[in-house]
């Protein structure tokens, strides 16, 4: 078993007994701070706002998480390696972005691999909390989304997950929703966690492969139904009755 503290996100959830899983979480989690320091790069910022704006975006999910559920202080300023990872990547993408911004599809799979384990982990914490189905959902969802939307707050622009017309908090919503189920059906009793950790590294296959294929393929949800006139509701005429006064 790794210790509490090494384990980080994955403290309570199968993925964190792995080590390789928690190498795969320390890059996926150095790409999100590179990305997030190329947004700050593109708006010509110092390389303090830089570093912060990678430190925010590679932690924040994670910060966001541990808040709501009362774990203090959270693993974003607690935990050291995370910490170094979080403003590592921005002292790299400082020095190395032409070459970074060139490798879009790498660093877009490495961001996928990223939404779908914190979305596994967010969730999966939340059961471990004694959270419901419904609310553990909505913790993965600010685990996976939460860096950058915090990231687009600070950077006064629309925020990702509404304004990138790709599909990217659907496919974290989809893997929230499939790890309530296979957490609810390990507790009881259904298979080991050996069939769990597979089943979690299924999931996060599939959001990386629905956020992937939404963007090669260009898949949008649905907008709002295109009408322009109001439905018409035939009203009954209602005859009036004056009643007048005879003298």
């Amino acid at each position: 078993m790794l210790n509490k503290k090494l384990k980080g996100y994955f403290v309570e959830g199968a993925l964190g007994d792995n080590i390789f899983f928690l190498i795969v979480e320390y890059v996926a989690m150095g790409c999100c701070g590179m990305v997030g320091g190329l947004w700050a790069i593109r708006k010509k910022y110092d390389v303090f706002a830089i570093i912060t704006t990678s430190w925010i975006t590679a932690l924040g999910g994670g910060i966001v998480r541990d808040v709501l559920l009362g774990a203090l202080p959270p693993v974003g300023i607690a935990d050291r390696g995370f910490v170094i990872t979080g403003l590592l990547s921005g002292v790299i993408v400082a020095v190395a972005h032409p070459e970074i911004d060139k490798w879009r599809w790498f660093m877009l799979t490495l961001d996928a691999f990223a939404l779908g384990l914190f979305a596994v982990n967010g969730t999966a914490k939340g059961l471990d909390f004694h959270m419901s189905g419904m609310a553990s959902v909505f913790l993965g969802m600010a685990t996976a989304l939460g860096g950058g939307l915090i990231r687009d707050m600070i950077l006064n622009q629309v925020p990702v997950i509404v304004r990138d017309k790709h599909w990217y908090a659907f496919p974290a919503a989809v893997g929230c929703v499939l790890t309530v189920f296979v957490v609810k059906a390990k507790h009881a009793g259904c298979f080991g966690v050996t069939v769990e950790i597979l089943l979690d590294v299924l999931i996060v296959a599939l959001v990386v492969a629905m956020r992937l294929l939404s963007v090669k393929f260009d898949l949008t949800l649905f907008g709002a139904l295109n009408r322009t006139e109001p439905i018409k509701v035939h009203r009954p005429r209602i005859r009036r009755i004056n009643n007048r006064r005879h003298r």
